[in-house]
């Protein structure tokens, strides 16, 4: 008798169990397709780079993808399945893919032919204009190691092209590479082992994007192994010792790196190039853009955005304590910058982001800066917007009216323009450009169609 209360309770316990995970596994599921609606509806399910393609017919719907990505929101179980819910948020780790046990995952950019804002290019980074190459994050790849695998795989290719080289005066490179990020230090690096004349030309200098990062910004690095210098021993770095690696590439290998120009065109043809810059022109046999995607800072285009007390990048976050700062933005930028000026004394910190959640950033971000903000030491204004920016205060519109905030310092990290309009000035074809064409095409024939005498007008000619 005994015996049977003891099974009895271990059934019990065993349904209780049972009935409490499946209630936590339908929570789950049903959490996943409200994310999932709620995304779309913000246009945030849409990847900006590479990310998962699921393979539907093949994924089981087992969820080890969804555990293993490092930025946890952007995969979810909906009806069995996985499916990307939250795209923005990808930055390409691959964690998903090593992880599936039926290898339903792959990464990647998907069909391109829909996307304006990934170029068109060869398997090892041409351009449709035959010479010009592109490498690093503009491809639509981000991570530092693939850029730094596209850097030489572009530079691989040039010098395979073979052949004896033009014949020409020597101020005209082999290769002229245009930024100084992962992809464009790798490409250096590779035209020196090759043999090949190489300059490398920078606004700001060597370290591309990581320029912009706040102070002692902790970056995560896949794997990756520079050309002749070799493998990166560690996999997180701050933003200080990836610079120093930079600087010790330029320093200990030779590369020419030419600080400030700006690139304004690129003209000419493979063997003949010329890149137009603010501090003159440069001549080349190929050229290869490794400008990332970030481009230009992002402005509001509101009155006082032009006094000196607004800045579009946070350096120092030390250097503003006891200030009155405003963050704009709602990216990992603004995060960032908000979260490292919360920890300065006296800093009075507000965050205005125009949507009334932060939905892009990730997953390790949101949690710091919800911890912030429910212990008052960020205010975060959502659903607001600048109107005028003034001398000791700005002016938000929010969903209830204006909101006058005492003010000292704004930072602007509204991300930034991406240089789309110079490739296409240059001539470089896109992936949505052909729909693009067909949408032209589709609309000149409906109007030669309701025009007089035109196909379906009803009016025939004599």
């Amino acid at each position: 008798m005994e015996a049977t209360f003891i099974w009895l309770g271990v059934g019990g316990l065993f349904c209780l169990s049972l009935l409490i995970y499946v209630r936590q596994f339908r929570n789950r599921r049903s959490a996943d397709l409200e994310r999932l609606i709620q995304n779309r509806e913000l246009g945030m399910d849409r990847p900006t780079g590479q990310y998962p393609l699921i393979d539907a017919a093949a994924c089981i719907g087992c969820g080890t993808c969804v555990s293993a990505c490092p930025e946890h929101d952007v995969l979810g179980i909906v009806m069995g399945r996985s499916v990307v819910i939250n795209g923005a948020r990808c930055i390409g780790h691959g964690k998903c893919a090593e992880a599936c046990p039926v290898g339903a995952i792959r990464i990647g950019l998907g069909d391109i032919t829909k996307r304006d804002d990934i170029p068109v290019l060869s398997a090892e980074g041409q351009t449709n204009l035959p010479g010009l190459w592109i490498a690093g994050e503009l491809s639509g790849f981000a991570l530092i190691n693939n850029a730094v695998a596209q850097g030489r795989k572009v530079i691989e290719a040039i010098a395979a092209t073979g052949g004896p080289r033009e014949v020409g005066p020597s101020e005209v490179f082999d290769v002229v590479v245009v930024g100084a990020g992962p992809a464009g230090m790798s490409a250096g690096l590779v035209a020196g082992e090759l043999g090949l004349s190489c300059v490398i030309l920078d606004q700001q200098g060597a370290g591309g994007t990581i320029l912009q990062y706040p102070r002692r910004k902790l970056v995560m690095v896949q794997p990756v192994e520079f050309p002749r210098m070799g493998r990166l021993p560690r996999h997180e770095y701050v933003k200080e010792e990836l610079l120093e690696i930079w600087d010790s590439l330029h320093r200990d290998y030779g590369l020419d790196i030419r600080v400030g120009p700006r690139v304004t065109g690129v003209k000419g043809r493979k063997g003949d190039f010329t890149v137009e810059t603010t501090a003159g022109n440069w001549r080349a046999r190929h050229v290869v853009l490794a400008l990332g995607r970030r481009g230009s800072p992002r402005r509001l285009n509101v009155p006082g955005e032009d006094l000196g007390k607004v800045a579009f990048q946070l350096i120092d976050a030390e250097a503003y304590k006891g200030r009155r700062v405003l963050v704009v933005g709602g990216g990992d930028s603004a995060v960032e910058a908000a979260m490292g000026l919360a920890h300065q004394d006296g800093c009075q910190v507000t965050l205005s982001y125009r949507k009334p959640e932060l939905m892009r950033i990730k997953q390790r971000n949101s949690e710091r800066v919800e911890a912030l903000i429910a212990q008052d030491r960020i205010a975060f204004l959502g659903g607001t917007n600048v109107k005028t920016i003034l001398a000791d205060r700005v002016v938000l519109e929010g969903p209830t009216g204006p909101i006058m905030l005492p003010n000292d310092e704004v930072f602007i990290l509204a991300g930034g323009v991406p240089p789309f309009a110079l490739l296409r000035e240059i001539g470089v074809a896109f992936g949505g450009d052909q729909k693009d064409a067909e949408r032209a095409e589709a609309a000149r024939a409906a109007k030669a169609a309701e025009s007089p005498g035109g196909v379906g007008s009803g009016v025939q000619s004599a």
